[in-house]
This record gives structure tokens, sequence and C-alpha cells, in this order.
């Protein structure tokens, strides 16, 4: 395979972690942009990366660069996503996707029309763990699939200024945390079909606590909780009529999980054997995409990835969220 060169947009905690696996799983790194040099000399001098560019505009113009990881905030995704297509550069954008469900069309339709690669950087899908999850429910184990119950609970930071807690930033529970117990619940049950949702707003008006209850295509229902102030078991579990997947805590980062028969027999117990944090096997994924000519996942359509935000735009809608940056 040829080898694919990544850029890395914005230098914040994510692309640490990020640029850390990739560098772990020797993937090629050429590039990093921010809007600071000073930023992203720091960053090119630690992750030994050839090219720092003080601005995201020249980082897209980097002929070495064949795919941006886009690590800003969830309100500047849209653009920084947009900007590197229009420069002919394949993007892997971090999750959420966008702030609603028609930037994300926005970035789809772009994308489509200039023959890209668009992938969402929900990472937890491309795991070993979930791969083999998602074959025991096919090979029909489980009987049939009737719920989904998942949390995704952390105490993080309260500063009214901190991204978290910006509405000008996307910030919320729902955004940053929730995406991942439904993007999973999605994964395995399908499209959500009817949602209620209830919660608490902080200071800012952000979402601080939210409670999900979806019915899904096929008549399955989810149960999910998220808090970002409170740490809870971040435990999953995927419930049919013949056994249930009990997948251990953090259920959305490299774990175990046990296969439970109705009857307490343990069906089988798998371990992750990861090496990093895992955030590579989503990047293995895109480049094996661009070498084969593909510009969408097969694990995560972008197409479902516009529906997964317009869900959370329901959700937004039902706890009386509202950014002041939504166009």
């Amino acid at each position: 395979m040829t080898e694919i060169r990544w850029g890395i947009l914005a230098t914040g905690g994510i692309a640490h972690a990020f640029t850390q696996d990739l560098r772990t799983a020797g993937r090629t790194v050429t590039a990093v942009g921010s809007r600071n040099a000073d930023s992203a000399r720091a960053f090119a001098a630690e992750y030994d990366i050839p090219h720092a560019h003080g601005s995201y505009e020249e980082l897209v113009a980097d002929p070495d660069v064949d795919i941006v990881y886009i690590a800003s905030p969830h309100s500047h995704h849209r653009d920084h996503a947009i900007l590197a297509l229009e420069a002919g550069k394949h993007v892997l954008i971090e999750k959420a996707v966008t702030l609603d469900a028609d930037e994300a069309i926005a970035i789809r339709d772009i994308a489509a029309g200039r023959g890209l690669l668009a992938m969402e950087a929900m990472w937890t899908r491309y795991l070993p763990h979930m791969i083999r999850i998602r074959e025991i429910i096919a090979d029909g184990a489980l009987g049939e699939v009737r719920a989904v119950i998942a949390d995704h609970t952390q105490s993080l930071p309260t500063d009214p200024e901190h991204r978290l807690n910006a509405l000008e930033l996307g910030g919320g529970a729902l955004l940053d945390l929730g995406i991942y117990p439904v993007s999973f619940a999605w994964d395995v049950l399908g499209p959500m079909t009817g949602i209620r949702a209830i919660g608490r707003l902080g200071e800012t008006g952000a979402d601080t606590e939210v409670a999900i209850a979806a019915s899904h295509t096929g008549g399955a229902v989810s149960s999910l909780v998220v808090s970002s102030r409170a740490a809870g078991p971040n435990t999953a579990s995927v419930i049919g009529t013949e056994a249930r997947i009990d997948i251990d805590r953090i259920w959305y980062t490299p774990t175990a999980f046990r296969v439970t028969a109705t009857d307490g027999t343990v069906i089988e117990e798998y371990r992750s054997e990861v090496e990093g944090r895992g955030m590579h096997y989503q990047a293995r994924y895109a480049e094996q995409l661009i070498a084969e000519g593909r510009t969408d996942s097969d694990l995560l359509p972008f197409d479902e990835s516009v529906a997964i935000m317009a869900a959370l735009d329901d959700m937004r809608a039902q706890l009386g969220v509202s950014y002041p940056t939504h166009r």
C-alpha cells in the first residue's frame, strides 16, 4: 500500500493522544498546523514531525499531506474540514463530527463532489473488541437483541471558560460524551426511531447530565446516561433473548467483555491486547480506504454520522440547549 501521510490540524489534548498512537503504530505524520506557530513547532518537535505550520491554511496546502485529522473543537469542525477538502485533502474528523446535522451534510456533499474521504473519528467502532462484539451478534449467539444499556459519565472541569462548558464551542456532555453511547446503540440496534431525552443544564446553559431512552429499528430499545460532573461505571451491555454481552469499564476503550447465557453460563470471555490507546485502528482503516480509492467507511458511513447528528439535534432541542454559533 502506498504510504499515506497525515497532517494534524490543532494541537490540543486529543491531537496529542491521536498522534502518539499514530507514532506507536508506525504511521507517517508529516505536518502539524496551529493558529499559533510556537504551538505547532513544539508539537512537531515532540513527535518528530517534519513540517510545522503557523496556520491551518498552510497545513492543508502542504503537498506532503494526504489526509488531515481535524482535532479542533466541534464548533470549528465544519469550517476546518471544508478547508481541507477544498485543498484536495481527505479528512478524519473528531467526534462529534460537527455541531449539527446541517453542518455534517455540508461536509458530506463537498467530500462527495471532490471524490475525497470524509470519516468521523469514532475510534471505538474500529477497536478489536468491538469488531468481535459485532461478529457475536451477527452469528446469532445472543438470540434476538432486545436492548442496549450504556453510560459515559466523567467528572470533568467545571470552569465556565473551559471548552466543555462553553456553548459557543459546542460544549456540553451530550456532544462530548454522549456521542459514544448514542453511536454504540445505533451501531448495535440500528437507527433510533423514537427519542426521549431529559437532563440538567449547568451554569453556562450547557448540558451536564442527560438520560436518553430510545427505540430502534426492529423494536429494540436503548437506555443511555451521560454526565460531565460525576464519574460512573462506564460500562455497557447488549441484551438478547439467549445471552447478553457485558463490557467492562471503560467500555469505549480497549477492554474486556463476557458473553453470558440466560442460565448464567459464561460462553465467551474476551480481553483486549492493544498497544497504545487504540486510536490508530481508525487511522489504519482510513488509510486502507484511501489506498483502495474508496471514499466512505463501511463501519461508520458518513450518512450514518449525519443521521446520528440529527438524533443529537433532537435530544438538544428536548433539553433546551442551543449554540450561539449555530448557522
